[in-house]
């Protein structure tokens, strides 16, 4: 976008709002409800409707809308900013950018991007990993061995997002997306060798700068009084700010392949997305439960595409 006027350095100007709007109902008259902390968007439609209004009316209704100071306005499709606005946008110093795309364009990508940089976030302990496809947010106590988890995945072709420190965005209403802080992104921290750089040691396509999370493993010293889930039926979820996560306990006991079980964990995660439990397969085989499509008929199923 082009810098039609700034009242000072655009680092400065703070936008705390991911909603757009279109001033058309505010210049019909409308003002209820106008939210100035957003960013306002003037296209052919607002220029020309403005246009039709008599010099005092327009003076009236432009006026009120500067006034109220919105975050910015940007003026779209190439049309040259009126010169009224332009005037006020001094007065009120309300920024004014341009742009040549059509409205509805760059208020799509707009959207898209406010709502990424202004995410609902927070920082979790723990290391977040690509495996085939599947975001795997691994918890669990320091030490537990989450980072030699991750380098062994990594080693097997799979990606690193995060170590030790995850942030998490709630970009949408069902989206979580992982990513590193930038100052330790793709190191790793490996108790008895130091600090590691993933990037450097196993190369590009070894790490990943963000992914969206979809499942959550807890690692956990191997507990002989606890009673551990080894039928999987019922899926469990956590809450990570209003969000349901996939969410399982892996135990941990000298002589298991966590790499593997964490590889089988994101292939059987995206099969229960896809509307497919083995478990509930057994348990429809063995005659207890019937609401499940045996595996040759989903499979029948799939082909018929």
């Amino acid at each position: 976008m082009e810098e039609i006027y700034l009242p000072r350095d655009a680092q400065e100007i703070l936008i705390t709002s991911p909603d757009v709007n279109r001033p058309g109902l505010f210049f019909a008259g409308y003002e209820n409800y106008f939210d100035n902390e957003r960013i306002n968007f003037i296209g052919i439609t607002e220029a020309e409707y403005l246009n039709t209004l008599s010099e005092e009316v327009r003076a009236e209704r432009v006026h009120s809308f500067m006034s109220s100071r919105p975050a910015a306005i940007v003026v779209t499709r190439g049309i040259k900013c009126p010169e009224d606005i332009l005037s006020l946008a001094h007065t009120y110093e309300v920024p004014v950018l341009g742009t040549n795309d059509s409205t509805s364009r760059i208020m799509a990508t707009l959207i898209a991007y406010l709502n990424v940089k202004l995410a609902e976030r927070i920082t979790r302990h723990g290391v977040f990993v690509e495996v085939y496809g599947e975001g795997v947010l691994i918890l669990g106590d320091s030490g537990v061995g989450k980072s030699e988890t991750a380098v062994e995945l990594i080693k097997r072709g799979h990606r690193l997002i995060a170590d030790d420190a995850v942030e998490i965005k709630k970009t949408g209403a069902k989206t979580l997306v992982g990513s590193a802080p930038d100052n330790i992104r793709h190191f790793v921290e490996l108790r008895g060798i130091g600090i590691v750089n993933a990037r450097r040691i196993f190369g590009m396509g070894a790490v990943k700068l963000s992914e969206k999370i979809d499942m959550v493993v807890e690692l956990e010293p191997w507990d002989a009084d606890k009673v551990y889930d080894r039928m999987g039926i019922e899926n469990e979820s956590i809450d990570i700010l209003g969000v349901s996560v996939p969410y399982t306990v892996v135990p941990i006991k000298p002589g298991r392949n966590l790499a593997i079980i964490l590889e089988v964990a994101a292939m059987n995660n995206r099969q229960k997305k896809m509307g497919y439990n083995a478990a509930r397969e057994l348990m429809h085989n063995l005659g207890i439960v019937e609401d499940v499509i045996p595996q040759e008929d989903e499979l029948e199923l799939w082909s018929d595409f």
